[in-house]
């Protein structure tokens, strides 16, 4: 991993290392921060899903914990400001952030899997947060350069759903972001919105590293029998349609359930089960990011010349 201090830093592509035409000394010295925080992070990738209630918190749970289990330091950022839930799939009671050398330390799940969410700071588990984008954008950038996330290899980013401030907020903050893990469920109903996450990360130039199937049938507790519910094999065949990988498909699993109102990851309290060995399968295309990256990503264009014109 880089230096994290920008003035030792020797590498001359960064763009943190000069200050812009007509930036601010306080906004390049911000700049500076945020890029120094981020160079200890191997690789920053944003679960996104254009519909609620896809099971996307869920699926960024396991993806993070699955990227621990095999051995990798990971964060999982919490960025859905008005409903944070991944303090309570994994079991974390709301707690004072503490401070050092002025930033904010992240809760430690295990000694590999660091946590951040607004779930952490809010008085009351149950208040509302009742903020406009400006507000969101200030939080997450906060979020990204004043929290002592340390060395880390991977950063997992939990968006609400849909295609606004927060995911937006990722984009701009982070234009060097490895890619976007789009959660769907099979009905064309969800299909609908997720095409439209896939159309905002090509816009916004965010690299596409698959797409999820969740609640892809149900598994009958008793018999094992898998039922269609909501139908299967629509994120696979949408994910061909539109020319992006297909990362794999999650049964619906009553257990999976349990486990996450309980606060345990599926991945490790149903170890050995069709929707945990699902997740790992699913962290195959992430673990060889080191490999895949080496090449240029199609998706991926200079973010200053794609964007711009919906961040206004």
């Amino acid at each position: 991993m880089t230096n994290s201090n920008c003035d030792a830093c020797d590498s001359h592509s960064c763009s943190a290392k000069e200050r812009r035409q007509d930036e601010t000394a306080d906004a390049f010295q911000e700049r500076q921060a945020l890029a120094s925080r981020m160079c200890q992070i191997g690789h920053k990738i944003l679960v996104l899903s254009g519909k609620g209630g896809v099971g996307k918190s869920t699926v960024a749970v396991n993806l993070a914990f699955s990227l621990a289990k095999a051995g990798k330091r990971v964060g999982l950022l919490d960025i859905d400001i008005h409903g944070p839930s991944i303090p309570r799939l994994l079991g974390l009671r709301p707690s004072a952030i503490q401070g050092r050398n002025d930033a904010m330390r992240p809760v430690d799940y295990n000694d590999k899997l660091r946590v951040m969410s607004i779930g952490f700071l809010l008085p009351e588990p149950d208040g509302a947060v009742i903020w406009r984008g400006p507000l969101k954008m200030s939080i997450i950038k906060q979020f990204l350069k004043d929290v002592d996330w340390g060395e880390l290899d991977y950063l997992i980013i939990d968006s609400p759903p849909g295609t606004g401030d927060e995911p937006l907020s990722v984009c701009q903050l982070i234009p060097e972001g490895d890619g976007a893990i789009i959660v769907t469920t099979p009905q064309e109903i969800a299909l609908a919105d997720v095409r439209k996450s896939i159309s905002f990360c090509r816009t916004v130039a965010m690299p596409i590293l698959g797409v999820i199937e969740n609640m892809s049938g149900f598994v009958c507790p008793k018999c094992g029998e898998v039922t269609d519910i909501f139908k299967s094999g629509g994120g696979e065949q949408m994910a061909l349609e539109m020319g992006v990988a297909f990362l794999g498909s999650i049964p619906i699993d009553a257990r999976v359930v349990e486990a996450s109102d309980a606060g345990r990851p599926c991945v490790d309290e149903l170890a050995g089960t069709g929707a945990a060995a699902a997740f790992e399968r699913a962290i195959r295309p992430i673990l060889e990011l080191d490999d895949e990256f080496q090449q240029v990503d199609p998706d991926r264009t200079d973010p200053s010349q794609k964007g711009e014109e919906v961040c206004a």
